[in-house]
């Protein structure tokens, strides 16, 4: 086996909860300030899932304020503290770039009853 592979398997994270495509996420990031280190969350809908192995990584959406804000957090990354399922939804795609598009009640997900 080759450095790359072992050290890629070395470095891949495993306490990362089970989520799929239109579940609602919660990323809590350490956010590096001067010389303090602080831990900030970001809750959003899972629009996107790419990579595979330590290069595997999601694309989360929310909206704040009017405005979609996107945020892409490396699974595998030490930055990420911790990773939270908030509530799982039901899609029926594996991209779900048309929230971009929608506002208000359009823009939601439905529930995973």
């Amino acid at each position: 086996m080759n450095t790359i592979a072992r050290l890629s398997r070395e470095n891949l994270k495993a306490d990362l909860p089970t989520f799929g495509i239109g579940d609602t996420v919660r990323a809590d990031l350490l956010i590096v300030e001067g010389d303090k280190e602080r831990v900030q969350a970001f809750t959003g809908t899972v629009i996107a899932r790419r990579g595979q192995g330590i290069a595997e990584s999601v694309t989360l959406r929310r909206t704040t304020g009017g405005y979609g804000v996107e945020r892409v957090v490396p699974l595998h990354s030490p930055r990420l503290a911790k990773l939270a399922v908030v509530k799982q939804g039901r899609v029926r795609r594996s991209k779900l770039y048309y929230l971009r598009n929608q506002q208000g009640k359009a823009a939601k997900v439905k529930d995973l009853r």
